[in-house]
């Protein structure tokens, strides 16, 4: 850090404390080569999220409220709580911090919701699934529905 009035290296801290909000320290420094003071404010660097690449190309920023609607709406009249539907969307939002990609396509957490799904309730996967694979007609549906029972079959 340097003074910004004569940009000097040499400075001391002079009182530090936590800002009003709790969510930064404020620290008063004063330059050793001019003596003047000032402010500096140091806050945790927030994780950054990334870019969201819809299907149309167009790129907008990740929203947890959309991943939990989604769930939420696949989810309805089933025994699936909100505590559950949220560490669904932890585990996405920390998967996709770990991807430590810019930007990822929306298929990506589209496919991870369905995986979490399909663990969690076969009704809320097919839901879910009805939506997000866009089923042209009935027949698309039934297949969907026909691979989920034998998957269900093999796993007895």
């Amino acid at each position: 850090m340097r003074c910004p009035f004569c940009a000097s290296a040499d400075l001391k801290v002079i009182d530090s404390r936590a800002s009003r909000d709790g969510k930064a320290i404020r620290r008063r420094r004063e330059c050793l080569g001019c003596h003047k003071r000032f402010t500096t404010y140091e806050r945790v660097e927030e994780t950054l999220l990334p870019l969201i690449v819809k299907r149309d190309g167009r790129r907008e920023p990740y929203d947890r409220g959309k991943v939990i609607g989604g769930l939420q709406k696949a989810c309805e009249k089933r025994p699936v709580s909100i505590t559950v539907i949220e560490k669904i969307a932890d585990r996405i939002e920390q998967a996709l911090q770990e991807t430590g990609e810019r930007e990822v396509p929306s298929t990506e957490i589209g496919e991870r919701i369905m995986q979490e799904l399909h663990a969690l309730d076969e009704v809320a996967y097919v839901r879910f699934a009805s939506v997000y694979r866009q089923f042209k007609d009935i027949n698309e549906f039934l297949d969907e529905a026909r691979r989920l029972m034998q998957e269900r079959q093999k796993g007895e």
